[in-house]
C-alpha cells in the first residue's frame, strides 16, 4: 500500500476522478498548502482554522471552498479598510 496524505486516499472532486482535489470542497490542510503554494505567502492550517473561527464559511462537512473562502477574505480586508 503506497503512503499518501490522508485527503487524497480515496478522495474525489466532482469529476469523480480518484486523488483528485476540488477546490470546491477542500480539507483544510489542503486549502493552506494550496493557499501557500499559490499566494508565494505561507498559509499554515492553524491560519485557516483562526480564520474559519472568525467566520470564514465552511460547507457543512467542515471542507473549505477557495471561492468562497477568497471572498470572505476580500470582505474582511474591506472592512479593515486594507
Amino acid at each position: 500500500m503506497s503512503e499518501q496524505a490522508p485527503s487524497q486516499q480515496g478522495n474525489s472532486s466532482t469529476s469523480g476522478a480518484p486523488g483528485r482535489l476540488s477546490p470546491a470542497a477542500m480539507p483544510v490542510a489542503d486549502a493552506a498548502r494550496m493557499l501557500s503554494r499559490a499566494g508565494g505567502r505561507r498559509v499554515s492550517e492553524a491560519m485557516l482554522r483562526a480564520d474559519i473561527d472568525a467566520g470564514a464559511p465552511t460547507n457543512p462537512d467542515g471542507t473549505v471552498n477557495l471561492v468562497h473562502y477568497a471572498a470572505w477574505l476580500v470582505k474582511e480586508m474591506a472592512g479593515r479598510g486594507d
